[in-house]
């Protein structure tokens, strides 16, 4: 069975953070970063080559494989400031309502630009994502 591509790695994320071209995005992401340290007490780690994460947790897939996954990440993609929510967002409908400007996926909230959304909604999306994967938690 193949491995997964993303993985913790030792890689610096200050350097990683850095070397984000966007001046804008770069400040997005340390303040994210900021935000999500805040909710797990973890240190941040490079996953694969370009997710930040925080904590980990046990990942059962459909196939029966387990992996590790992030408790929370982002990763400052070419379109959008992606932000992993892990548990998906039904249980947190009432904080996206009020969360300002952004798309979703899965598990994937996608943000152009910080300045977008209420950065206090933001923090409590991420506070209480942390929360419901708190059982789960191995890191």
């Amino acid at each position: 069975m193949a491995e997964p591509k993303t993985r913790p790695t030792t890689a610096s994320v200050a350097a990683f953070l850095a070397a984000i071209p966007d001046e804008n995005r770069r400040k997005d992401c340390r303040a994210v970063a900021k935000l999500m340290q805040e909710a797990t007490g973890a240190k941040p780690l490079l996953w694969g080559t370009n997710i930040v994460g925080f904590g980990a947790y046990r990942n059962k897939l459909a196939s029966g494989r387990e992996d590790d996954w992030p408790v929370i990440a982002f990763s400052p993609r070419r379109n959008d400031l992606t932000v992993y929510i892990t548990p998906g967002f039904e249980p947190f409908a009432g904080l996206m309502a009020r969360l300002g400007k952004h798309k979703t996926g899965k598990s994937c909230l996608y943000l152009k630009r910080l300045e977008d959304v209420d950065v206090a909604v933001l923090r409590a999306l991420i506070v209480e994502s942390v929360k419901a994967m708190a059982k789960k938690r191995v890191a």
